[in-house]
């Protein structure tokens, strides 16, 4: 009886023209449900349409999708799918493309759309992005540094009687991608929006340039020591022992706690380089079932979550860095808004296709040899990885 009530009840809405759209998220902060539910209530006054939202684990939203959509279980939408997952969906064909539903893309940052497009078409709207950034503290750098000398200089200047200039985890290939791309090292070739998974650049010219200056941090200008995590920075930035730290906006609620006047901007240009640092982008974005027979009022709704007024409420809700321009104008004067999103604005996305697992143990393993001792033969680490890494992709 109940089941041939709800059957009537769709049926009704569906003569309406009205949906009842289902939405995935795996959001668990209760601010940011809220700020979904509020929306999902505006769109269903302005439009008629209902909204039902689901909380799933984001672990398991990619694989439930690609099992579900195609029998027509699954979600009309998803709010939100990391990039990194992607590549990997829309070659299942379970998620839709956007083209065709977004008029214009003039008011979302150009990397956060790069990183939802695969293949040249775009599979998503961006609503936050995060990076790395050079966080500092303003009582011991108080002027941002812009040219690379002034950053060494900032540094070795902080270093020494229990203080350090600069720290991060020199192993971790992700936190210091931003070398990389400086130089002109990258993953994959990045042509017209398809990723080249043939054309692996982390043994190129610009990658062993890359990975020299890591080790020089280490052991020519003497401000990295060896065996430093991300957790070990983070505590010396917390207790004022440290000058500048790589990292990113998750640790910002516990360095606003700890007192610390910070700024936040990006590491210059190394000595040499042809592009800025640029580190590493990760984008989460709303996501269409391709098998949802309500794509056109899901589309609708997805581009109202990710308006320039929605994505402020959704930043004053949870803090994320929106990736609409106008949103971050409006947030002009909140640092960790205006400093990560120009470290987002000149980053690299994260590649979005499957290959990017093969690649991720073989780098990382090469990074961490490259910074172990002075000057080690970085190519042929760094090549030795690479073939590894083209091993893996066959």
């Amino acid at each position: 009886m109940k089941n041939m009530l709800v059957l009537m009840s769709l049926a009704l809405a569906g003569s309406a023209s009205a949906a009842t759209l289902t939405v995935w998220s795996h959001f668990t902060d209760a601010a940011e449900l809220a700020w979904l539910r509020a929306q999902a209530d505006a769109f269903a006054k302005a439009t008629s349409n209902k909204v039902s939202i689901v909380s799933v684990p984001l672990d398991q939203i990619p694989d439930k999708l690609i099992q579900s959509a195609p029998k027509g279980q699954g979600p009309d939408m998803v709010v939100t799918l990391p990039q990194d997952r992607l590549g990997q969906l829309a070659a299942a064909g379970v998620v839709e493309p956007m083209d065709k539903y977004v008029v214009s893309k003039a008011d979302l940052d150009r990397t956060a759309v790069q990183a939802l497009t695969y293949r040249g078409r775009l599979f998503g709207l961006p609503m936050f992005a995060e990076s790395v950034a050079l966080i500092y503290n303003k009582k011991l750098v108080p002027k941002a540094p812009t040219t690379w000398n002034e950053f060494i200089s900032a540094a070795q200047k902080n270093t020494g009687n229990g203080r350090f200039g600069f720290l991060v985890d020199l192993t971790n290939a992700y936190a210091n991608y931003g070398f990389f791309s400086a130089y002109g090292g990258y993953i994959f070739k990045n042509s017209g929006g398809t990723l080249n998974v043939k054309d692996v650049g982390i043994a190129n010219s610009g990658a062993l340039k890359a990975v020299s200056l890591m080790n020089d941090l280490r052991y020519k200008y003497k401000l990295v020591p060896e065996g430093v995590s991300a957790d070990a920075a983070k505590s010396a930035f917390l207790d004022g022992r440290l000058a500048m730290v790589v990292t990113g906006p998750w640790d910002m609620g516990d360095i606003k706690k700890a007192g610390i006047d910070y700024g936040i901007t990006t590491i210059p240009a190394p000595p040499g380089a042809s592009a800025k640092w640029g580190p590493f982008v990760g984008v989460q974005g709303v996501v269409l079932n391709a098998y949802s027979k309500n794509k056109s009022a899901a589309a609708q709704f997805a581009r109202a979550l990710v308006n320039g007024p929605a994505q402020f409420a959704f930043n004053q809700a949870g803090g994320r860095i929106p990736v609409s321009l106008a949103a971050r104008t409006r947030l002009k004067a909140d640092p960790v808004v205006t400093g990560f999103s120009r470290a987002i604005s000149v980053g690299t996305p994260m590649p979005n296709v499957p290959e990017m697992g093969a690649v991720w143990g073989p780098w990382g393993n090469a990074v961490a040899q490259s910074v172990q001792k002075p000057n080690p033969n970085y190519a042929s680490v760094l090549n030795a990885a690479l073939k590894e890494i083209k091993g893996n992709i066959k």
